[in-house]
């Protein structure tokens, strides 16, 4: 279900009750992506968020996507508690539309790298567009998928062989044409695929490239983890025309 922010200037993808499952800029709007270097500590991040959003004369509810980045993969008890102030941020940001958090989010943990404390390593915002063209961002997504009862489940849980993971990828693939078909988008729409696994992807990726329609741009693999234990891989994508880079310090 596709729901509007008029004031942030984008609309988004009815999702959990801790992010969006992605957004797409308004008429006359687009979709910017901001890295933050270095990550930041979550408070601070978010403070330095707004201050370049009120720099650049765009509102709170303009913030329509994070990249964040946690010390290891949590259990489901531990992920409820993880949301619960993050939640209670986007609230008092004034960012709920209809009972629901309109930011897109992606939340993994770096595997070789380690992040000692959650941080906000970047942000979407929605701006003034200054050109043609359709952006978007959409959330992390993982391998899971309706299972034989009907509820949601984890494909080919625990399971790490090539056969599995290929399993996975699909269903995770499955899960993003679904948005993209939402926001009337499509893989070739794209500028940035980013594929998040520590796991052996080297034989699934002429396959992967293809189905993704990346074969040009290619993908951006990160090795990390998805944010809860049990998940293995997790991918993202964002269509935009302006990526900037943000001092963090």
């Amino acid at each position: 279900m596709l729901l509007e922010n008029p004031q942030g200037g984008y609309s988004f993808i009815a999702g959990g009750p801790a992010f969006s499952a992605g957004c797409v800029a308004g008429a006359g709007f687009e979709i910017v992506h901001a890295a933050l270097r270095p990550a930041m500590p979550l408070e601070a991040g978010f403070a330095r968020v707004e201050r370049y959003l009120t720099g650049v004369g765009r509102p709170r509810a303009a913030l329509c996507g994070v990249h964040l980045r946690i010390p290891a993969p949590l259990t489901p008890a531990q992920f409820e508690e993880f949301n619960r102030p993050y939640v209670a941020g986007m609230k008092e940001w004034g960012l709920v539309i209809d009972g629901r958090i309109p930011v897109a989010r992606t939340n993994v943990a770096p595997e070789a790298v380690r992040v000692a404390n959650p941080a906000l390593a970047g942000f979407y915002f929605a701006a003034p567009a200054d050109g043609p063209g359709a952006t978007f961002v959409l959330s992390g997504a993982a391998e899971v998928a309706p299972g034989t009862s009907g509820r949601p489940e984890i494909v080919a849980r625990g399971d790490t062989s090539a056969a599995a993971i290929a399993r996975k990828l699909d269903a995770v693939l499955t899960v993003i044409s679904g948005h993209l078909e939402e926001i009337g988008a499509g893989w070739a729409d794209a500028t940035a695929v980013n594929l998040y696994t520590v796991h052996d992807v080297h034989p699934l990726m002429p396959s992967l490239l293809s189905r993704c329609n990346a074969g040009v741009d290619g993908i951006a693999w990160h090795y990390a983890r998805p944010p809860v234990a049990g998940l293995e891989v997790e991918i993202d994508l964002h269509a935009v025309r302006r990526s900037l880079i943000i001092d963090g310090r």
